[in-house]
């Protein structure tokens, strides 16, 4: 498999680990968008949003409680912060391994951007 976050998971290229454990990887994105954006991704690989499985379920609530503890780790639960899945490309999702971009540290505008 040639997946660019299942690289990273396995060590094979470097990242700047922010959090990890027994299901899931977070890491700073290279091309931030706020001031914390970071990226949380299962160590499973699963391609896009349309793959999850019922079995699933679990592991993306717990994505959810990471974004969680970031926030609270970066002293930005209470000002605010983003949570966003891309699925396919038509909505901006690059690379093909689901992830959760994390963001927050400035003030989030509707439109996104």
């Amino acid at each position: 498999m040639d997946c660019l976050f299942c690289k990273i998971i396995k060590g094979e290229i470097p990242a700047k680990l922010i959090y990890q454990d027994d299901k899931v990887v977070a890491i700073d994105d290279i091309n931030p968008q706020a001031p914390h954006h970071k990226l949380i991704m299962p160590k499973k690989h699963i391609a896009t949003l349309n793959d999850l499985a019922t079995a699933d379920n679990e592991l993306i609530g717990h994505m959810v409680q990471v974004a969680k503890k970031l926030a609270k780790d970066f002293n930005i639960a209470e000002e605010g912060y983003r949570v966003v899945m891309n699925c396919n490309a038509g909505a901006g999702q690059s690379v093909f391994h689901i992830h959760m971009h994390f963001l927050g540290g400035r003030p989030m505008m509707w439109p996104p951007g």
